[in-house]
């Protein structure tokens, strides 16, 4: 079963158990699709694509997160929170921090860079490639800044 229709039965289900956080974001990541669908003018069978647009709601949910926080709004940032667990559930597992420190060291014998902040651009260039869907940005951004400067 791909991702779209993994989506389509999990609305369904929560429909049935009247789990009204899980509908509802179901339903937008649903809508979400839709739209992407619409604006592009194609049919999302791919569950790469579909990912990715998991990923962009669940970045915009976090980000809405400090602004609660400094907002006082301790009701909405529960609410996004149980939001981005399910959107999670649909992700596929991310790297830890230890593995994605052993990649960016094995890029980094293979490319010939030495440890300099000169090479930041490259090292991260060629990290991301290989890591794409694999670990986040800012954690492959991390690892590769404590290998350049030696930490």
């Amino acid at each position: 079963m791909g991702l779209k229709e993994q989506l389509m039965q999990d609305y369904k289900d929560a429909m049935k158990s009247a789990d009204t956080v899980k509908k509802n974001t179901v339903n937008m990541v649903r809508a979400a699709i839709k739209q992407y669908e619409v604006d592009q003018r194609v049919t999302i069978d791919d569950d790469a694509d579909i990912v990715k647009i998991i990923k962009k709601q669940v970045k915009m949910r976090a980000d809405a997160l400090e602004d609660f926080v400094k907002a006082g709004r301790d009701d909405m940032l529960e609410a996004y929170k149980s939001e981005i667990e399910i959107l999670k559930s649909y992700l596929p597992e991310e790297m830890g921090e230890d593995e994605i420190k052993a990649k960016v060291a094995e890029i980094a014998e293979q490319l010939g860079i030495e440890k300099s902040m000169k090479s930041m651009g490259t090292l991260m260039k060629s990290t991301m490639a290989e890591l794409k869907d694999k670990a986040d940005g800012s954690a492959v951004n991390k690892a590769v800044k404590e290998f350049l400067s030696g930490k």
